[in-house]
């Protein structure tokens, strides 16, 4: 009888070994577990500096770098963790993988416990050196992270697969999130305008980041944080004003018949930023001074150019100083939006 028993249980040891063996994987998903910090959160790069790529072999040189990053690396810049909590879910969603969905919730911990009291999310947590503590709108840090937490309230995006428990949470933090968006949009004389791409985690004033991201309005980062208000079903009257402010200071302030391009010198063939004519585009400059709504451009030595001429030209060429973010807003997405919302 003995026998029997123990032959049943390797039989059985067997099947779920054999089961385990057969769960359905993605590559990518796997690669983003290996990366994954303790605190739930990821890097956007490595204790050595070299860049997180899920494209790369896992060799065993790279994978002692991974396990010898530190948590104070775990960032939401770059789309870092807020790309791996996507992509974990959808992954979950696509394989029925459960450790997939169990990065992304530990994920989604690191999120929730990341938040500061007043609403706001840093670029770095819980590293504090330099600006990697200020509330952080540049690149979409924080929308990123707020559109996921919208995701899990109103069950959208293939978020209706992780925990329910996370759905109160969510819309907790989203409320905080969005009255830390309201409480930091730019006044100038009483006017709202639109958002700086970082603000100081005390007094909520508008701050500077690297050396040629000085304190200003910003363009690029505002696009977003307005797509993100007008996700809102029933908005607030406040939430209607941020929205309904931000797209008129965007056609107010559109440079109106240029695109920002890297045209070639014919005689030297080197590509130089510059505003090209094109009389069906419109496009802003990336940063705009805090109270005159005019151009401003920051150089590596913190100096404040007027003119994107003036600058240094390795700075010249290596930002993106003007786009057409809020072309779409105005004449489509708004418009939309209104249908809807509309006073």
């Amino acid at each position: 009888m003995m026998k029997i028993k123990i032959l049943f249980t390797l039989i059985c040891s067997t099947l779920l070994l054999s089961c385990y063996a057969q769960q359905p994987t993605d590559s990518t998903a796997e690669k983003m577990l290996v990366y994954q910090l303790g605190n739930g959160g990821w890097p956007k790069q490595l204790d050595d500096k070299s860049v997180v790529n899920y494209g790369a072999a896992l060799t065993p040189e790279l994978l002692a770098k991974i396990k010898a990053t530190k948590d104070l690396h775990a960032t939401f810049d770059n789309k870092a963790t807020s790309r791996e909590v996507v992509y974990l879910v959808k992954a979950y969603k696509k394989t029925k993988n459960k450790t997939y969905l169990t990065a992304a919730e530990k994920g989604l911990d690191y999120i929730l416990s990341a938040q500061y009291a007043n609403g706001g999310w840093p670029q770095y947590y819980p590293d504090k050196a330099l600006y990697r503590s200020e509330i952080t709108y540049n690149d979409d840090a924080m929308i990123n992270v707020l559109n996921i937490l919208q995701d899990i309230a109103t069950q959208t995006n293939d978020f209706e697969v992780v925990n329910p428990a996370y759905i109160k949470k969510a819309e907790k933090a989203v409320t905080k999130g969005i009255d830390c968006i309201l409480k930091t949009q730019v006044k100038q004389n009483g006017v709202l305008s639109i958002w700086a791409a970082q603000y100081d985690k005390d007094s909520l004033l508008p701050a500077k980041a690297r050396a040629f991201e000085p304190a200003s309005l910003s363009t690029s980062e505002s696009a977003g944080i307005v797509r993100f208000l007008m996700r809102m079903k029933n908005p607030s009257a406040a939430e209607k004003n941020a929205i309904t402010a931000a797209i008129k200071w965007f056609d107010t302030y559109k440079i109106a018949g240029y695109r920002f391009d890297r045209p070639s010198d014919p005689k030297t063939n080197i590509k130089t930023a510059a505003l090209v004519a094109d009389n069906a585009a419109n496009t802003w400059a990336r940063f705009y001074d805090l109270d005159k709504n005019t151009p401003i451009f920051g150089d590596r030595d913190n100096t404040i150019k007027t003119k994107l001429e003036e600058l240094s030209p390795e700075r010249r060429n290596g930002y993106a100083w003007y786009g057409n973010w809020g072309q779409k807003l105005i004449e489509k997405e708004y418009p939309k939006w209104l249908t809807t919302n509309g006073k």
